[in-house]
This record gives C-alpha cells, sequence and structure tokens, in this order.
C-alpha cells in the first residue's frame, strides 16, 4: 500500500516506540504460545496431501487417506438425498434447521442523484427444526404428486435462494421428481429453452420472478401446466395464459396433507438416479443441463465434508449465493447431512453496509453471527478494497499501528502461533462485518488472489479453504486443508475423487514438465456427473470412461502439481490467445494479477490472433476513480470520467505499474483499455452469478471499443 503523506517528526518518534513495542510482543508470545509438539504453518503445508495412485507423474492424484479406495458416502447405507435428510432429522429433531430473518418494514430512500433504492429493516431469525421441516417437506412433495407431477418426471425450480427453495428440493428428492434448477439472473431466452428442453409441466417460483421474468415467456413454453408460488402472501392474479394454473406453496403444502393424498406410497429413489439437471449460468452461449445423480451428489458432499473438522450441530451457515450453483447447493446440503442450521440471506443484505439496509440497522451477518460461510472471490475482493479503503482513509498513526498489526500476525501464522492480543484490539472490527465468530470460509468458483486470501486469514481470524470443482464435477475436485495457509493453490483431491494431467503440446503443457509436472486437469470418480442433458456430441467430447470402468471429465482448464500433491490452477485452453508474433497470452492470468490493483473493480482482457497486442476492458472502483481524477484536476459524473481521455490514460499507467509489479511479461500488458461506468453484474449478462466473466457477452457488448482500440494502430 502507497501513501500520500509524510512522517512527520513526532509521528516517527511514535513509530520508533510502536517498533520497540513491537519487538517485545512478538517475544512474549513465543514464551506464551510455544508448545513441544507444535507444527509450524509452513511445516503443515509442506506435508504431503496427495500422491499418484500410478506411480507416474501424470497421475491419478489420490488424497494420502483414499489411495485405496474412493470414499462415496457421508454414512453407511446412506446413498439416496432423502436418506440424508431422514437421518439427520433422527439425530437432530429439534435443532434449528432453516432460519429466515423477519421483515420488519420496507421503505423507498431517495439518492442525491435522484434514483430511489428500496430499504429494509429486518428483526431477528425465525427457525424451523429439524423435525418441522422434514414434515413440510413430506406435505409438499406429496401435493406437487397430487398435481399430477410424476416420479422420474423433470420438474424445475426457478426461485432465489431462501429456506423454501430447499425443502422443494428435499420434497422433489424424497418422491422421486427430478429437479432442473435454473439462475434466477438468467434472460428469458435462457429460461425458455431450459424449460422447454427439459419438458417441464410444473415449476416452482417466486412472486418477484413470475412478475418480472417468467410471466413474459409462459407463451413459449407450451408443456407448461402448473406454477407453484413459495411466498406466503400472494394472491392469484387471472391473466394467466389458459392451461395454466398458480399454486401458492402453502395451498400445494394443504393439498398434500389430505389423507388421501397423504397415505399415498411413492417412489423412493435409487442412487444412480437423478436427481437435478442443473443448468450451468453459461459463460459462453446457451446454458447446458448436467445431469447430476443422487450417488454424484452424496460423493460429492462426502469429499466437501472430510475438509471442515468438527463440523456439527454448533455450526451455523449463512446462505446467500444462488441455490442453482452447485457451490452453494453442495454447501447447503453438507451442512443439513451434519446437523448444522442454515441462516438465509441475499447480497444486498448480507452486511451493515450492504445497499438494501437501512442506515443503522444491521446486516443478516451481524445478527447471525455465522461460524460457516461460503464465497465466490469477487465477493471477497470488494470486501477486501473496502477495508483498505477506510484504512487508507484513517490517521498516520492508526494506519501504522494496522500495518504494523497485519504484518506481525502474519510472521506469527507462518510460524505456527495465534495472535489473540492483535486479534482482540486491531481486527475484532473488521471480523465483526461477517459477525465475528467465522471459523472456516470456503472460496470457489473462480481462482482467489493470494493478496485477498492473506487478508482474509488475517483481518477475519479464520482459515480460507479455497476450492476447485465444477458443475460437471458435482463441484468436487480440490479444496485446501485450512491449516495450510499457502497461497495460490487450491489444495488436494477430495476423497471422493482423483486427478490426472493430460498433456497439451500446443499450449506447451506436458506431465514430464520440470519441477512440476502439468497439464489439462481430468478429474474422475464417484462424484463426475452423468453428463450433459440431451446432448450427446457434448458429452463425448467432454466425459470418458476408462478400462476400470471409472468417469472421467475434461476439465479445460490446465494445472501443475506440487511435490506435495497440491493442485495450482495456471491456466485455460478457451483463455489462451496466440499473438501475431507468436506469444502466448493467458487471459486469465493478466487479469488476476491486474485485479490486485485497487483501482480496478473489474477487468476483461481481450486479444485478438491478428493483432500483436493485448486490450482490456476495465471498471473502475469509484472512489479510487474519483481521487485519480481529483489529483488531475479533472470534474465530472462517473460517466464523464470513464470517457475522459487524460482519466483514461492515467489508469492505463497504473494498470502497466500494477502488471510489472505482478511480473506480466510486456506482451501481456494491455496497451488500450476502455473504461466502463456500469458493474458488471449478473443482471447486466455479462458475468454469470459466480461473477465469471462471459467473454463471448463481453465482445459484443463492446465491439464498438475493440473495432476503435485495434483500428487505431
Amino acid at each position: 500500500m502507497k501513501f500520500k503523506h509524510e512522517v512527520s517528526p513526532v509521528v516517527l518518534l511514535v513509530f520508533r516506540v510502536l517498533v520497540w513495542l513491537y519487538s517485545l510482543v512478538s517475544y512474549l508470545p513465543y514464551l506464551l504460545l510455544r508448545s513441544s509438539d507444535s507444527e509450524s504453518l509452513s511445516e503443515c503445508s509442506r506435508r504431503i496431501k496427495a500422491r499418484s495412485a500410478s506411480g507416474q507423474v501424470a497421475g491419478p492424484y489420490r488424497d494420502v487417506n483414499a489411495l485405496r479406495e474412493l470414499t462415496v458416502s457421508v454414512q453407511p447405507g446412506v446413498n439416496t438425498l432423502d436418506q440424508v435428510l431422514k437421518a439427520s432429522v433422527s439425530q437432530y429433531p429439534d435443532h434449528d434447521c432453516l432460519g429466515t430473518r423477519e421483515l420488519l418494514s420496507e421503505e423507498d430512500e431517495l439518492q442525491e442523484d435522484g434514483r430511489v433504492f428500496k430499504k429494509v429493516i429486518l428483526g431477528e431469525y425465525r427457525w424451523m427444526s429439524y423435525d418441522r421441516v422434514y414434515k413440510e417437506v413430506k406435505v409438499f412433495g406429496s401435493g406437487l404428486a397430487a398435481l399430477g407431477q410424476k416420479p422420474l418426471t423433470n420438474i424445475a425450480i426457478f426461485c432465489e435462494t431462501r429456506a423454501e427453495w430447499i425443502i422443494a428440493a428435499q420434497a422433489c428428492f424424497m418422491h422421486n421428481f427430478p429437479l432442473v434448477t435454473l439462475y434466477s439472473t438468467l434472460g428469458g431466452p435462457a429460461i425458455a429453452h431450459g424449460l422447454n428442453e427439459a419438458e417441464v409441466s410444473h415449476i416452482i417460483t417466486s412472486k418477484e420472478l413470475l412478475k418480472t421474468k417468467l410471466k413474459d415467456i409462459l407463451l413459449e413454453v407450451p408443456r407448461l401446466r402448473h406454477i407453484i408460488v413459495v411466498d406466503d402472501k400472494f394472491s392469484v392474479g387471472s391473466d394467466f395464459p389458459r392451461g395454466i394454473t398458480v399454486h401458492s406453496m402453502a395451498a400445494v403444502q394443504r393439498l398434500g396433507a389430505q389423507p388421501e393424498n397423504a397415505s399415498k406410497q411413492r417412489r423412493a429413489p435409487c442412487a444412480s438416479d437423478v436427481a437435478v439437471i442443473m443448468y450451468t449460468s453459461g459463460s459462453t452461449g446457451i446454458p447446458k443441463g448436467v445431469m447430476i445423480s443422487h450417488s454424484n451428489i452424496i460423493a460429492g458432499i462426502t469429499g466437501m465434508s472430510e475438509r471442515i473438522p468438527n463440523l456439527g450441530k454448533g455450526d451455523t451457515y449463512i446462505g446467500y449465493l444462488p441455490l442453482a450453483h452447485v457451490l452453494e447447493l453442495s454447501a447447503e446440503l453438507v451442512c443439513l447431512a451434519h446437523g448444522c442450521r442454515i441462516g438465509y440471506s441475499s447480497p444486498l443484505t448480507l452486511a451493515d453496509q450492504s445497499t438494501k439496509i437501512k442506515k443503522g440497522s444491521k446486516g443478516d451477518c451481524s445478527v447471525l453471527q455465522p461460524s460457516l460461510m461460503a464465497a465466490v472471490p469477487e465477493i471477497m475482493d470488494r470486501i477486501y478494497k473496502n477495508v483498505m479503503l477506510k484504512v487508507e482513509q484513517m490517521s498516520v498513526f492508526q494506519r501504522t499501528l494496522f500495518l504494523l498489526a497485519y504484518n506481525y500476525k502474519m510472521e506469527q501464522l507462518a510460524m505456527g502461533y495465534s495472535t489473540p492480543l492483535c486479534d482482540r484490539l486491531v481486527f475484532r472490527k473488521v471480523r465483526a462485518l461477517l459477525g465475528g465468530r467465522l471459523r472456516v470460509l470456503l472460496s470457489g468458483g473462480a481462482p482467489l488472489s493470494a493478496v485477498t486470501q492473506r487478508f482474509m486469514n488475517v483481518c477475519f481470524c479464520c482459515p480460507v479453504g479455497q476450492g476447485y470443482g465444477l458443475t460437471e464435477t458435482c463441484g468436487a475436485g480440490t479444496i485446501s486443508q485450512l491449516w495450510d495457509y499457502s497461497t495460490g493453490r487450491v489444495g488436494a483431491p477430495l476423497v471422493c475423487c482423483e486427478l490426472q494431467l493430460k498433456d497439451w503440446a500446443e499450449g506447451g503443457y506436458r506431465s514430464t514438465d520440470k519441477p512440476c509436472p502439468r497439464g489439462e486437469i481430468l478429474i474422475g470418480g464417484p462424484s463426475v456427473t452423468m453428463g450433459y442433458y440431451k446432448n450427446k456430441e457434448k458429452n463425448g467430447e467432454d466425459f470418458f470412461v476408462d478400462e476400470n470402468g471409472q468417469r472421467w471429465f475434461c476439465t479445460g482448464d490446465i494445472g501443475e502439481i506440487h511435490g506435495d500433491g497440491c493442485l495450482k490452477i495456471i491456466d485455460r485452453k478457451k483463455d489462451l490467445v496466440k499473438l501475431q508474433a507468436g506469444e502466448y497470452v493467458s487471459l486469465g492470468k493478466v487479469e488476476a494479477v491486474l485485479k490486485n490493483c485497487p483501482l480496478i473493480d473489474n477487468i476483461c482482457a481481450y486479444a485478438n490472433s491478428d493483432e500483436s497486442y493485448v486490450i482490456g476492458f476495465v471498471v473502475p472502483n469509484e472512489k479510487h476513480l474519483l481521487a485519480l481524477a481529483e489529483g488531475r484536476c479533472v470534474r465530472g459524473s462517473r460517466e464523464d470520467l470513464c470517457n475522459n481521455p487524460v482519466i483514461e490514460e492515467e489508469v492505463l499507467k497504473v494498470i502497466t505499474d500494477t502488471a510489472l509489479a505482478g511480473q506480466l511479461e510486456r506482451f501481456e500488458i494491455p496497451r488500450k483499455i476502455s473504461l466502463s461506468s456500469d458493474p458488471w453484474t449478473p443482471e447486466t449478462g455479462l458475468v454469470t452469478d459466480a461473477f465469471k466473466l462471459k467473454r463471448k457477452e463481453l465482445k459484443t457488448h463492446y465491439q464498438r471499443d475493440i473495432e476503435k482500440m485495434y483500428g487505431a494502430k
């Protein structure tokens, strides 16, 4: 971090005193915390975590605890998702299961720029016990059957993350209704495509999504007959196409509770039956439906559970990511399998400073105080930049104290020691942003920068388990051990799967490379899904079965295996572009380095094989952009600044400095950029729900800028 203020003699004297105190405090933990059998985190990170089961450098690599056999089940004899829930209900019938905050009031708030934002004041969490959830699941499933939903016939859910989503999903699992999941941010054509391809006649949704999205495409989905709305207060209108009936979730549950419906025998699922057809958010092209069996999901959550120590009914998980994403669905099923409680939230109400929370009232994290949380790097990067922006605004004394504590804690973590004094006096307020009780933070969906990972480790006083997995592997792949504080890696294979490296000669990656074998990552095991729905051609390209009958998925990601068995993602086949002069540029690598710049909220690197240089589209951080403009005596709105050539040139200079500091090659550094005044959100269609870039859509959106930047040579 760079400081703009010179240090005065008085502050310098204070700093020297702090350094002396720092040296003294550094010695005390050594005396107080050292134990004869302590093992430093650096030593832990060097432990062998996975080995090649074949002895070959290409693999397959397995966790050291699963060298003989991959693990497939959370509990012996439990092989379908309805059995998982039933087992938890028998163990924890009266324990809190699903929680939702009460809405106390809602109002419109006028902003300085004339826009109106809706603000809410929320109360405490209201909880349903495991036993109550199970009863609601049973009657809802019976109600769906009474409405004509048949076993092994697809049913769709198009809904925001909430308790009703998981209740509906469990009802479908129990009655063997394959559940088609659709992101709530998908556009009309993508929604219609998924519903028509899956031949859906029943859909579960919310009143908001019915009104804003689903209603507009009903005529394009001719098979649809029943719409079930999960909201309590919902009045059924009459302006729906003929043949479509709208029901409330409560009405369907009342129907299912009637003796003649509740007593009907259900068709229980088998382990090999399809549990979910999960439509991806589609970083390229039309969303594909991934068929996931009960046994796939159970294998995946078994592997994830093994990486979270002491998981149990004392844990509270905060659910706010899209349940239509494999990361969130898997995380919540892990919690349900171990008796944890799940409190629901949303990105707009997560923290006290979230956009929908009225100033002065509490966000969901402050009230729930979760111990477990999953997040995508985009959210953690945002937290990191906001906190560091506040640090920059501190007095020189406060800022110096914070950085001393930060650096001191990093040293102590490397030696295997905790820092209770720093945690209490310096990082308590930062930790309170996420409730103050967080003990495990799981990152997935995209690579997490080393800077952000270290920041979360230090300031939130909890380990970050960085993971790697795909919808096609049921989210399972790798997760770093929580005691492994090394950065830039995604850990060793889970106990439910194995991975191997396939040579990619075109990109120059081979399993014989030194010092680490490199290649395309292939994931195999019981968590590898059944393939794409109605897409034989793509199945043949991406999936295969080996001579032992094991199923494998070709990820398209390039990785390297370190000596301790951990994986590092270093490239992606689709993100590699060959420039005119023959140099290969990894667009993902360029973006990962440049996103560490505080001035950048988001960036998409672009390169054309017919050209000799890289260009970039940049969403600048508003506060840093305004500060940069003020320093150059440039005034105007955010949009004016983004269209100002002077500001564009200054931002490019900052980007170049960041790229050089990040050791990018000259040919990898964007030579020209275009600044965007509008953020990229899933609603804009430029990023997925996991905030991955949609390169095809971004290229179309910025086509004029591309022609301008490459045309003016």
